[in-house]
């Protein structure tokens, strides 16, 4: 099992979380963490964004600028 402070709001502090055993095979890593003084649930998820404007320069095409007159 892995230890990690974060902020607990039931216990309204800085607590000690541990992940319990992961039946997903994660091990240390899994994303469910357990508070270790009121046992309040904490899930860590994370998130992949493509950001389009990447994509656009990939394919060789830019938006068109129009200049004021």
């Amino acid at each position: 099992m892995s230890d990690r402070e974060f902020h607990c709001d039931t216990c309204e502090g800085v607590a000690l979380f541990e992940a319990p055993p992961c039946v997903d095979g994660h091990g240390a890593d899994c994303p469910e963490l357990v508070c270790t003084g009121c046992g309040a649930a904490l899930l860590i998820a994370t998130f992949a964004f493509r950001a389009p404007r990447l994509e656009q320069r990939r394919r060789g095409t830019r938006p068109v600028h129009r200049r004021a007159a």
